[in-house]
């Protein structure tokens, strides 16, 4: 599981109520609890975190709290290494969260994010999970899913066995529907993947939603 703008009380909360699981992920301020995480939790009796880490979509990738270009906030990625218990095959999660203001932001974020899942997963199979800011058509999406560039990635949904369940707009506002038919939240992938199902979860309980935006399976 993927969350964003996750405060280190919020993380205490889902870890709580979530006792099989464990998280990795910092806060983005200090690179410790200050500040939102992008962080990932993970079953632990499915899923072995073999490594991870957490860098800063800037210049300077590895300064905690560093932010660049037009960005209104600091941003960040975590990823963890990951030994399927079951299958033992190896596989990486990365998960993010763009910035919601800059526009050069957002691309640059998006070229370093293709370049870094090169340098730490090489050809080991990843999956890339996060609230990107932006709508398939806008610079930063269509930098990532660029084929004639051999980082790229793949959108899960456009692999996806089964159709699309759901809405196809993943913001809602905190109302009870989507504001447009527009995602700007993904999983997009590298490597060898079967995506047996792509669902965006907009289901509400008694009038109450778990965000300001759906999440997608």
């Amino acid at each position: 599981i993927g969350v964003q703008e996750a405060l280190h009380g919020q993380m205490t909360d889902l870890q709580e109520r979530l006792p099989q699981f464990k998280y990795a992920g910092v806060g983005r301020d200090d690179g410790k609890e200050k500040g939102e995480y992008s962080a990932i939790f993970y079953d632990t009796t499915r899923l072995q975190s073999l490594q991870t880490k957490t860098f800063w979509l800037s210049e300077t990738p590895e300064v905690a709290g560093s932010k660049s270009w037009d960005a209104a906030i600091t941003r960040i990625v975590t990823w963890i290494k990951f030994r399927d218990k079951k299958t033992k095959k190896i596989f990486f999660a990365f998960n993010t969260h763009f910035d919601h203001i800059g526009k050069v932001a957002r691309r640059e974020s998006a070229k370093i994010l293709l370049q870094k899942v090169k340098e730490i997963a090489g050809n080991t199979p990843a999956l890339i999970t996060g609230d990107f800011n932006a709508e398939p058509a806008d610079e930063p999406v269509q930098v990532i899913k660029n084929v004639s560039n051999p980082l790229h990635l793949t959108d899960a949904k456009e692999v996806s066995l089964k159709p699309h369940y759901g809405p196809t707009g993943t913001f809602n506002g905190f109302k009870s529907k989507e504001r447009n038919d527009q995602p700007i939240d993904y999983i997009f992938l590298k490597g060898k993947w079967k995506v047996l199902k792509h669902a965006t979860i907009s289901q509400t309980w008694e009038g109450l939603f778990a965000s300001d935006h759906f999440a997608v399976l």
